[in-house]
């Protein structure tokens, strides 16, 4: 195990999230906000003498660096980020317990938006900053951004800790070297964020308000900067959200492809077009169901894309309270929740990427037993699909069942419904937010025990790292020599 090449990668992230909490400092210091000043500077202040440190010991790190390493180091580093991510929530006493600050943050990295702060409102303007601005570090992921913008070259380890790190059920090349689709991805992202920031800003919503609910979009987390989430925004700055949420859920890949008038392939894209599908379809049948309970069509209409939106994007805003509609809807949204958005977005859930594989699959293995001879390959965009992917694909669904349903049994002991604790452990795994119940869009998670917070943390870091990284932590053979 190459610790000295891990411990230096470990160096360099946390110096480029002090470096990124620097602004949240400034906002602190501007408002004349002393607890948070006090609480950024002393993370900051224990960011430098970790890096120092680190730094020292892990000078002439070997180059070697393979799978395995790539996975264990993935998944330390992001445990590592939220454990010393947390400390201005702690420090500031604004979330006076460490358990509750760590579950903040994580749901912060990990593009959830799951919160157990019961007055957002409350919150000083740096620290609400750095909230918001978790979910846009942590939604391309802070080691695509090492990569992208680094010194750090070497194809081998660039390759394996991207597979590690991105979300779906294979990685691509954009162009030939690994480095430079990373600062292509990443370049996309901050010009999608702008435009998003000035057209918020167009519609008369405060700067830091725009900022901080376009850092949620892009990073489809959700932590919003009032109580009521978007709720008592005009309809124009709802509509302008539900548009980028569902932009940012769509695979970046399309937008290269895009620019450089790749226009037949982006159009031809399965999982694109399945994914529109998805919510053109979810947004007709909730729209049907609750047209009874709101005044106009267009606010029916409204409602019910941005909720579709927020949910299979598993960005998590709201603007309506959903746990008071019909339970068709609702069934609607428990769907959306697991399928979740494109592989190579930001998005959490399952992906509709595999979603489409396993749809594949199965009418393979039906034909193939109808016609036991005839061998049927599966193809996806009318490229060949390899059997790895399908294995690896089947190993994901059989991993992600397993974990689902193991958090929901463990937090069930808090003796809260069926009906939250399943929509608690959806929206947490699979990166959402809000649930339904006790943890629906006007509630929160303070109420659960620090035992399933603690789950919960360990379910939302599985979730955006596609489940492997945070698994092989606690494999034996991961620790072995070889």
């Amino acid at each position: 195990m190459n610790y000295k090449m891990m411990g230096r990668f470990l160096a360099q992230v946390l110096s480029i999230e002090g470096i990124f909490m620097v602004p949240a400092l400034c906002i602190s210091l501007y408002f004349g906000e002393s607890a948070a000043v006090k609480g950024f500077l002393v993370t900051l202040a224990v960011i430098a003498a970790i890096a120092a440190i680190l730094s020292l010991l892990c000078r002439g790190a070997p180059s070697a660096f393979n799978a395995r390493e790539g996975l264990v180091c993935v998944g330390l580093i992001w445990i590592v980020m939220s454990l010393v991510g947390c400390l201005p929530f702690y420090i500031s006493r604004e979330i006076p317990s460490y358990v509750d600050a760590f579950f903040e943050i994580v749901s912060g990295f990990t593009t959830t938006g799951a919160s157990i702060v019961p007055d957002v409102e409350a919150l000083s303007n740096g620290i609400l900053y750095w909230r918001s601005f978790s979910h846009w570090l942590g939604g391309m992921g802070v080691l695509v951004f090492l990569l992208a913008f680094t010194g750090e070259k070497g194809q081998g380890f660039t390759m394996h800790l991207l597979r590690a790190e991105s979300p779906g059920p294979n990685v691509g090349k954009l162009v030939p070297k690994m480095r430079e689709t990373a600062a292509i991805l990443y370049l996309i992202y901050v010009i999608l964020t702008i435009i998003n920031i000035i057209l918020l800003v167009v519609g008369d919503m405060p700067l830091l308000e725009a900022v901080s609910t376009a850092f949620g979009t892009a990073g489809t987390g959700g932590f919003g900067v009032k109580n009521d989430s978007l709720g008592s925004y005009s309809p124009y700055l709802q509509n302008v959200t539900t548009v980028f949420m569902i932009l940012f859920g769509v695979n970046f890949s399309c937008y290269y492809l895009f620019l450089i008038r790749q226009w037949k392939s982006v159009l031809g894209d399965e999982e694109l077009r399945l994914y529109l599908g998805i919510i053109l379809g979810s947004i007709l049948l909730i729209t049907l169901d609750i047209r009874d309970m709101y005044a106009t069509l267009e606010e029916t209409i409204r409602h019910a894309a941005f909720q579709v939106g927020s949910i299979i994007t598993t960005t998590g805003y709201a603007t309506t309270d959903f746990d008071l509609w019909p339970s068709f809807s609702k069934t609607i949204l428990l769907c959306l929740m697991v399928v979740g958005a494109c592989a190579g977005s930001t998005g959490g859930g399952l992906k509709v990427a595999r979603l489409l594989l396993l749809i594949k699959t199965l009418r393979r293995n039906i034909h193939q037993m109808l016609n036991p001879r005839k061998v049927e390959i599966v193809r996806n965009n009318g490229q060949t699909v390899s059997q790895n992917i399908l294995d690896n694909t089947n190993a994901y669904l059989a991993a992600y069942m397993i974990i689902l349903f193991s958090i929901f049994t463990i937090i069930s002991l808090d003796g809260f419904s069926i009906e939250t604790n399943l929509s608690a452990t959806l929206c947490t795994f699979n990166n959402i937010g809000p649930g339904l119940d006790a943890v629906g869009p006007t509630c929160n998670f303070s109420q659960y025990s620090a035992l399933s917070k603690i789950v919960l943390s360990w379910g939302m870091l599985a979730g955006r790292l596609e489940i492997f990284p945070i698994l092989v932590l606690f494999s034996k053979d991961t620790w072995k020599r070889r």
